[in-house]
């Protein structure tokens, strides 16, 4: 099958784009609909809007795409043939990543800092990755990552 089919009209102008976005490739959904990658977004066949900057993790196998985004929320689709669906959402969403850095807490283990943003903006969030075994809800432990965070920050300038 070749890799230039072009979307279905009725599809395309079902998406709610923002100005300035463009469909990169898509994807037929196994029951229903398309999954369709623009340049800031991952749009689902039931009319979601995944921004790229929110993609936590995203992966694929023989039956489609799981993808769980920075809020904690896991969306999965079906997709009968990805074509070029996974390496577009891989590059995309590493496009969003500013910084990704572990850093050592006293005594405990450490904390990755990865800073994130829009693919056509700014710095708009930073998102702690605690160590396995970590409470993330410890305010003694938050309170050394926003320790580290501000320098980090400081030293890199973002």
């Amino acid at each position: 099958m070749s890799i230039f089919r072009r979307l279905p009209a009725d599809v395309r102008k079902s998406l709610a784009t923002e100005p300035g976005e463009r469909v990169l490739t898509f994807a037929a959904g196994a029951d229903s609909g398309h999954v369709v990658a623009t340049n800031l977004a991952l749009y689902l066949t039931d009319g979601t809007r995944v921004p790229y900057e929110q993609v936590d993790k995203a992966s694929w196998d023989e039956d489609g795409v799981r993808i769980l985004t920075t809020d904690g929320t896991w969306h999965a689709e079906r997709i009968t043939e990805p074509r070029m669906l996974p390496e577009t959402v891989r590059e995309r969403v590493n496009s969003t990543i500013v910084v990704n850095k572990h850093v050592k807490l006293p005594g405990r283990g450490g904390v990755r800092l990865v800073a994130r943003r829009r693919p056509d903006g700014e710095v708009r969030e930073w998102t702690f990755v605690f160590d396995d075994g970590l409470d993330p809800e410890d305010p003694g432990l938050r309170a050394q990552a926003e320790q580290a965070l501000e320098g980090l920050r400081r030293s890199m300038g973002v």
